[in-house]
């Protein structure tokens, strides 16, 4: 999992700095900021589930992995396949 944040949208509330330290930090301008460049370690995820819904500006989101997308492709993929074949019998 990753997460971003829309530095255009937050306006340093930082409730994601109170329910998730380990996962955002703050500057000196009271903005949030992702640590880790946004990766979610292992165990985490809710947590970081937790600071997205409780963003009162909606500016923190999960990015979509390169890895997930690219899975979920070849499995659309084969499945594609799969249908076609049938259909052709």
């Amino acid at each position: 999992m990753r997460i971003q944040i829309d530095s255009e949208k937050c306006q340093g509330h930082n409730r994601c700095y109170a329910l998730a330290p380990q996962l955002f930090d703050v500057d000196d301008y009271g903005a949030a900021l992702v640590l880790n460049d946004g990766i979610v370690p292992a165990g985490l995820e809710d947590t970081a589930r937790l600071a997205i819904a409780n963003c009162p500006e909606y500016a923190i989101s999960e990015v979509a992995s390169e890895v997930a997308s690219e899975v979920a492709s070849e499995v659309a993929s084969e499945v594609a396949s799969e249908v076609a074949s049938e259909v052709a019998s």
